[in-house]
């Protein structure tokens, strides 16, 4: 009990991370999906010989090898970028293949309890809290893919910020201290020489809507804001434009590494039980998610629809913001690569946002 109330603990420090997400603690659930797939078992698999029948006739080892068992995967993921990516997949309403369970929440916290006591399968949740869970669970978590990268934005109500060196001198309004909005901030900032104790005023907000009145109140201010919440602001506030895309930033410090990294906000986490009794069914729902995000980047208007009918986001927000969510699709030695490089910039800096201590080899899940 003692080990699991102090898991929960470090999760509620992780579940800031989220800044994409909404405050509101809203689930909805049961938002049913198919995807085709087959049942062939990996069980037995590479044997030789044969094997005789009930009838007498022999076959192989393979042939006589039993199908995996037919389960509901239960998804749970969190309002916000992190989620967008799944709505094809889950206006998927027919098929007899699989079944899948959604779950949508308003909070990391509100999904991460289900997912250690096994009530969820799957979870959408920050890159860091991932690594958190696998840490406090003894490898019970792995992560199976990166599904957005950064959504964090500099903007500013003027036009005065076209590169990270014009932040010198300045004043920021930020929220997220103590979580990774901080640590990718002062990355980018100390990498481009400017100290961020010393060559800029970062001035630290508990909410998103702190930072947003600060802009309307001062020409020329400047704030740090994930998407889609930018976006939002903009619809407030017509003078707000994005000066800085984080990301593309840390994209630039990072093309010259022999393994380069790159800003991530979200990740897909699943249950090493899961991963390991039906890897069958896995594969065919990392296949379907990865068309769901194919259909969302290249469909925006009709995905921006389902992601406000899935009370993600409204759907006006969405249309505008899906282009800035930087919502992806990585799996296997190209996540491994990203998100280790990601998650040794965060331990640099504080080894408690990750866990304590960098994810082994077997947090990175290959199918």
């Amino acid at each position: 009990m003692k080990k699991i109330m102090s898991l929960f603990l470090m999760l509620a420090m992780s579940a800031a991370l989220m800044t994409g997400c909404a405050k509101s603690t809203d689930t909805t659930g049961a938002a049913q999906g198919t995807v085709e797939g087959t049942e062939e078992s990996t069980e037995n698999a590479g044997t030789e010989g044969t094997v005789e029948g009930e009838d007498g006739t022999e076959g192989t080892a393979e042939d006589a090898a039993e199908p995996e068992e037919e389960v509901t995967l239960r998804i749970g993921a969190l309002k916000g970028p992190t989620a967008m990516g799944m709505v094809s997949l889950m206006n998927q309403q027919s098929g007899e293949d699989a079944n899948y369970q959604f779950t949508i929440a308003g909070a990391a916290d509100e999904i991460t309890p289900l997912l250690v006591k096994g009530d969820l399968d799957f979870a959408a949740v920050p890159a860091n809290l991932a690594s958190v869970l696998y840490n406090n669970t003894n490898g019970a978590i792995e992560v199976v893919a990166v599904n957005t990268l950064g959504v964090i934005y500099i903007v500013e109500n003027g036009d005065n910020v076209q590169n990270v060196e014009d932040l010198r001198g300045k004043t920021i309004y930020a929220s997220g201290k103590g979580s990774t909005p901080e640590y990718a901030l002062n990355y980018i900032l100390k990498s481009n020489g400017i100290d961020p104790e010393t060559d800029v005023t970062i001035e630290w907000k508990s909410e998103h809507t702190e930072c947003l009145a600060a802009l309307s109140a001062s020409e020329n201010a400047i704030a740090m804001l994930p998407q889609p919440f930018v976006t939002t602001a903009q619809t407030k506030i017509e003078t707000i434009r994005i000066a800085l895309d984080l990301t593309a930033e840390w994209n630039k410090i990072q093309k010259d590494e022999a393994e380069a990294s790159t800003l991530i906000t979200g990740v897909i986490v699943a249950r090493k039980e899961i991963l390991e009794s039906y890897p069958e069914q896995v594969s065919a729902f990392l296949d379907a998610y990865k068309e769901s995000v194919s259909f969302v980047n290249e469909n925006t208007a009709k995905a921006a629809e389902l992601v406000g009918s899935f009370d993600i986001v409204p759907a006006d927000v969405a249309e505008i913001a899906l282009p800035y969510c930087n919502i992806t699709f990585m799996e296997g030695a190209e996540m491994k690569e990203k998100l280790s490089g990601y998650l040794n910039v965060l331990f640099e800096q504080n080894p408690q946002s990750v866990g304590g201590s960098l994810p082994n080899e077997d947090f990175y899940y290959a199918r």
